[in-house]
C-alpha cells in the first residue's frame, strides 16, 4: 500500500506564503480561482521534490498522411448502429 503524502503540510513547512496561499493550503479552495492557485502550489511542491511528469506521447499527425489514407480508403465509415440515439 502506498504511503499518503501530506503535500500541503510539507509545502507549508518549507516556505513562506502570503495569507491567501496559506489559507488555501490549510482550508482548501472555495472558488475556481482558488483551485487554480492550489494547482499552481501543487506544481511548485512537485518541482521542489523533484517529481517529474512522464513525457507525453507524440500524437501529431499530418494532413498529407490523412490525405493518403483517404485516397486509399483507409478510414472507418460510421453506420447507424455506431451512433447512440437518446430514447426520447
Amino acid at each position: 500500500m502506498r504511503e499518503q503524502i501530506d503535500w500541503k503540510q510539507e509545502l507549508l513547512d518549507s516556505a513562506n506564503f502570503n495569507g491567501k496561499q496559506e489559507k488555501i493550503l490549510k482550508h482548501g479552495q472555495k472558488s475556481l480561482i482558488d483551485s487554480w492557485l492550489l494547482g499552481a502550489l501543487y506544481t511548485r511542491w512537485k518541482k521542489m521534490k523533484g517529481y517529474r511528469e512522464p513525457p507525453t506521447p507524440n500524437c501529431l499527425s499530418s494532413f498529407l498522411e490523412w490525405e493518403k489514407r483517404l485516397a486509399k480508403k483507409e478510414f472507418y465509415v460510421l453506420i447507424e448502429d455506431d451512433v447512440l440515439y437518446p430514447d426520447w
